[in-house]
């Protein structure tokens, strides 16, 4: 900014456009609060089906979400607007105060050609008028005015190139639509400029080579700023996907000039955690140099990328990025698409990633090296539920879910720890996001999501795979499947429950896929915890016919029973059982049932516990010294959960149960029979579905 501009700066006009603003940002204030509290919330409320609630309640949802995003960014550009016009008048207000000094000095500011300017006499002392005095000034005045001068200028100038710079970068966040980036004024938000581009240079001019203290120096900065928009998209976008990837692999290396991953050791899974934190953030931008660098990292992950002691697959590097942060859904499911397309040519991955074992590319924990991309993408995939449930929903051009639950070969990617495989326990996690639109069945401020035909679809799908896989079903997807099933609580329920085997889910591979999880005593406890809570809110809310619930109960009980017979009978199937059925029941499985994303609340975890502990009575001594029950001594055990559920449903349905025009279903006896027979009626139906003669 040139002398004259700022001396002559008249900020009226950039005052009745702050204010213009301002009422622009009260405005979409009132359509903002509108679109959530009463657009989007009868939406969530409505009774959908059918298109509509696919449609109709995913466009409302973005549509609040635009106007929440609107009102950010409009609030945003009016924050950084007034306060670059305050410190424009500031500096104006300065520009003055320090002419006013020199001309008390007899000095002046005269502007040049180009933009400068020079200090200059006011009034020459052989011009003055006759008997006037000029005041004298010292050469030092005039460069202190010059020095003033030049320091206010070039404040002014800084002050409006990065609003424009700032302004510029805020709205590119969004290619289309509104940015969610919001700073309060132009300092913070430059600041997070320079700071990416600082973090940037360090990577780009010293990679792995970079001292010690400047690699504390970054991490630091990726810390600090993890979460600021501004700083992720522009760091992403200056170190670029092909660099991020090269000094992966080289920090990776066991040998690098500085030897950090030596001497840095202990740092280097925060360091990796923050980077993930950044380089996710980063993808929700939707600049077109994000964009770009999206499209460009998929395509270099089917690459090989050299290092000085070996060679890795953009896809291995990426992927152990990936396992921290909050990745953009498109940007997930163009990566996913292409590594299993990428494996599936492979055929025998693992001949492929185990190339180079001298590798380690993940830093986080010491549980695996990292050289199987899949669990850093599946680990991606379990924080962004939306992605997950179209990933396992793709069939083309290759069907996703059938490839990571059925067909992929799993190889163990840390050889001197045994436990589970992490792959496939990240896997099983991705897996419940996909079906329940929740990053997990414990996580903090997990909700209880509405099922979309989407969820009901990744589950079918999750359960025909695993269905199929017979007792090569993955231990560590146990759990995850059981917490499924619960997720989905009433419809599995009904399932199993279903004399006809018509209802949404097939029977059969329930009872295959129940039988697997079967096979551990503590996923077990689990399947049957869940169900208990499905069979409590089925009983709570059936009002036209309470009788069913009861049956349904009852038939539910039986099914789950035959799923632990056909597990747990050595001589049938053989040894189908691992160690936990040899261990004594523990009192833990109490108080721990419920899933905190339930709508049911603490009310449902009490009637639970009430269940749970009749049902611990029969269970004490059951099977503890040999995984092996007939039919008769494992039906015969199970009378202490039946009497628990059937007195949950008496109390709730007293009234219609002692109604004199009924009969069978008194309190003391009758509805102890009838849930005892439809258990029977239960195991009758789920010994037939597993073909036990």
């Amino acid at each position: 900014m040139d002398l004259e501009t700022l001396r002559q700066g008249n900020f009226a006009q950039l005052g009745q456009a702050i204010t213009a603003w301002k009422g622009v940002v009260d405005k979409l204030k009132g359509l903002e609060t509108d679109a959530r509290d009463d657009m989007k919330a009868k939406a969530d409320k409505a009774n959908w089906a059918g298109m509509n609630a696919t449609i109709s309640r995913e466009f409302i949802t973005k549509t609040a979400h635009e106007f929440s995003d609107a009102h950010t960014q409009a609030t945003t550009i009016h924050d950084i607007l007034k306060d670059t016009r305050d410190e424009l008048v500031s500096y104006k207000e300065q520009l003055d105060q320090a002419l006013e000094r020199g001309r008390k000095k007899n000095l002046t500011v005269t502007p040049i050609a180009g933009g400068g300017f020079t200090v200059t006499m006011l009034i020459h002392p052989d011009r003055a008028a006759k008997g006037h005095e000029v005041p004298d000034h010292s050469p030092q005045d005039a460069e202190h005015l010059r020095d003033d001068v030049q320091r206010i200028l070039n404040r002014a100038t800084e002050s409006d190139t990065t609003a424009a710079t700032v302004l510029r970068a805020i709205v590119d966040q969004a290619e289309t639509g509104f940015s969610g980036a919001k700073y309060g004024d132009r300092d913070s938000a430059i600041d997070a400029v320079r700071k990416a581009e600082e973090a940037a240079k360090l990577i780009k001019e010293k990679g792995d080579e970079m001292s010690p203290e400047e690699f504390q120096k970054l991490n630091g900065l990726l810390a600090s700023y993890k979460n600021d928009p501004l700083f992720q998209e522009k760091f992403a976008t200056q170190v670029g996907p092909k660099g991020m990837l090269d000094f992966w692999a080289d920090l990776s290396s066991p040998d690098s000039t500085k030897d950090l991953t030596r001497t840095q050791l202990n740092q280097l899974g925060e360091f990796q955690k923050n980077l993930g934190f950044v380089l996710g953030g980063a993808t929700q931008s939707d600049s077109p140099a994000m964009r770009q660098w999206e499209n460009d990292m998929v395509k270099l992950g089917p690459e090989r990328f050299r290092t000085r002691t070996g060679e890795a697959y953009g896809f291995q590097i990426m992927s152990n990025l990936m396992r921290t942060g909050d990745y953009d859904d498109q940007f997930l499911n163009k990566y996913g698409n292409s590594l299993v397309e990428t494996e599936k040519k492979m055929r025998i991955p693992d001949r492929f990633y185990l190339m180079e074992p001298t590798l380690k590319m993940n830093f986080i924990g010491d549980a695996e090296f990292g050289r199987d991309p899949m669990a850093g993408f599946m680990t991606a995939l379990s924080n962004s539920p939306d992605a997950a449930t179209d990933f396992f929903n793709t069939k083309e051009p290759q069907d996703n879910a059938q490839w990571v639950l059925k067909d992929r070969p799993s190889f163990d990617d840390s050889p001197l720890k045994d436990g589970p495989n992490e792959t496939l326990d990240a896997t099983g996690k991705a897996m419940f996001a996909a079906v329940s639109g929740a990053t997990g069945p414990d996580a903090p401020r997990s909700e209880f999501l509405e099922h979309t035909p989407e969820h009901v679809e990744a589950m079918k799908r999750s359960l025909q795979f695993l269905s199929e896989t017979g007792n090569d079903f993955p231990p560590e997807l146990r759990n995850d499947m059981a917490w499924a099933m619960g997720n989905h609580g009433d419809v599995v329920h009904k399932a199993m429950s279903d004399p006809l085997g018509t209802h949404g889910l097939d029977s059969g591979q329930l009872m295959e896929v129940s039988k697997q999880i079967s096979r551990n005593k503590e996923a077990y406890v689990e399947l049957t915890n869940q169900m208990h809570l499905a069979i409590i809110g089925d009983i709570n809310t059936e009002t036209k016919h309470p009788e069913n619930s009861l049956d349904r109960a009852g038939r539910t009980v039986g099914f789950l029973e035959e799923a632990r017979y056909q597990a747990t009978n050595d001589e049938k199937n053989g040894d189908l059982t691992d160690a936990s059925w040899k261990k004594n029941w523990a009192y833990h499985i109490i108080g721990g049932a419920i899933t905190p994303w339930h709508p049911a609340g603490d009310a449902a975890q009490r009637v639970v516990d009430l269940v749970a502990s009749s049902w611990l009575q029969d269970k004490q001594n059951e099977i503890n010294d040999t995984a092996t029950a007939n039919h008769k001594e494992t039906y015969a055990a199970r009378n202490g959960e039946l009497r628990g559920l059937a007195d949950v449903w008496y109390e709730r349905n007293k009234a219609w149960a002692d109604d004199p025009a009924r009969d069978g279903y008194s309190g003391d006896f009758g509805v102890y029979s009838k849930i005892g027979a439809s258990a029977n009626d239960g195991n009758d139906k789920a010994e037939g579905i597993a073909g036990d003669n």
